[in-house]
């Protein structure tokens, strides 16, 4: 396979941005290959998981507002085609208290935007909503159109469809490539050598263990620990839709009603300790595990006491600012780097497909934000 280009391009990581670019390149009628070390949205993938949220409220930062509107419309499109409910319109309902400006940028930026929204005072809140414990809540902001992503198998579908648009699927492990100017194939851990016009290395958290000169001190991948409460029997005040998908912003703190009777989603939205993806522990912390089940109680008084029925172990995989990282690699012309997903990019997984599609084979104008040259080896994290 090394003697001439088999492929146009190659993209190695099967999550979400790799499945939606391995899909924008398939519809534009590029030969790809979709290689993935482990499987799409596995357990160990910042991809993986039951459940991500999408929503439209980014503050005043305009960039992801209109990626995330252009996202849904993709995602929305796309699962009505395959018939399959992978979205579920819940609701996301942001909560502040006194310390309400980002709430103040966020519906400035929605009405510039035309996304429908209402703002919702105290009172509203505590008649619409008499099971959350609003305690110093001020006031909120409901998206009523966003809601929640079913994630692993939304990344599986987006994989088996991109195969039905005749993108090649293996499953291996690429080695780091070594040669400066334009790669002509890479190697797998098996030896195989790949050929392709260009490489687009989509491997989330993984990213600074492939190109350790490079990313090792930009990819910043921190553990998240992820909880889900038990509801009490016959009980429906805490599934959608007597409870949305909801965000307390000062407590850095978000969650999902009771979706698929999985129980009340609840994690710390604050970065944890920085982690190897293939070895940190994916069982959760006592400490963590006393920290959540005193905040349910607060917040839900209801489910005081609840039993923790599931728990997860995931990472975000962090730029110093919260901006994707997608971009070329400086020393090699025809590789490209699309991670830096920060905890907030499963949403955007179509627009970043589509986005690197035209960097790819339009040599579309870059966006700055996304430039490897913007990302620091210290963290100051600016997108929530």
């Amino acid at each position: 396979m090394s003697g001439h280009k088999t492929y146009h391009v190659a993209v190695i990581g099967a999550g979400v941005f790799g499945a939606w670019t391995a899909w924008h390149l398939a519809k534009r009628g590029k030969r790809v290959l979709l290689i993935e070390a482990h499987g799409p949205g596995h357990s160990r993938a910042s991809s993986g998981g039951e459940s991500r949220i999408i929503r439209m409220g980014y503050g005043a930062d305009e960039l992801y507002t209109r990626w995330s509107q252009r996202s849904l419309v993709q995602w929305k499109e796309f699962f009505a085609a395959k018939q399959k409910q992978l979205f579920l319109e819940t609701g996301v309902l942001w909560m502040a208290g006194n310390n309400d400006a980002r709430l103040k940028d966020t519906s400035a930026t929605l009405k510039q935007y035309r996304v429908k929204f209402e703002e919702l005072d105290r009172a509203t809140l505590e008649k619409r909503y008499p099971q959350i414990g609003l305690e110093e809540i001020q006031k909120g902001i409901f998206e009523p159109h966003s809601g929640v992503l079913l994630a692993r198998r939304a990344v599986a579908a987006v994989v088996e469809d991109a195969i039905r648009l005749g993108v090649e699927y293996r499953c291996a492990q690429v080695v780091e490539p070594r040669e400066a100017g334009a790669v002509k194939h890479v190697t797998t851990k098996q030896g195989e050598r790949i050929g392709a016009g260009q490489f687009v290395f989509a491997c989330g958290a993984w990213l600074g263990k492939i190109f350790p000169d490079v990313l090792g001190a930009r990819i910043f991948p921190s553990r998240q620990e992820v909880f889900f409460f038990g509801t009490p029997a016959g009980e429906t005040r805490f599934a959608p839709p007597a409870l949305p998908t909801w965000l307390f912003q000062e407590d850095l703190v978000y969650g999902m009603p009771d979706i698929e009777s999985r129980g009340l989603k609840i994690a710390f939205d604050e970065h944890g300790e920085r982690v190897d993806p293939d070895t940190q522990s994916r069982i959760v912390s006592p400490e963590t595990t006393k920290a959540v089940r005193k905040y349910v109680a607060r917040r839900f008084p209801a489910l005081r006491g609840a039993p923790i029925v599931e728990t997860r172990v995931c990472q975000y995989e962090n730029t110093s600012s919260g901006d994707f990282l997608i971009d070329r690699h400086p020393e090699m012309e025809n590789v490209w780097f699309a991670g830096g997903g920060s905890g907030h990019g499963f949403k955007h997984g179509p627009a970043v497909g589509e986005y690197l599609a035209g960097q790819l084979l339009d040599a579309a104008k870059p966006e700055p934000r996304f430039s490897l040259a913007t990302k620091e080896t210290t963290q100051n994290r600016a997108v929530y």
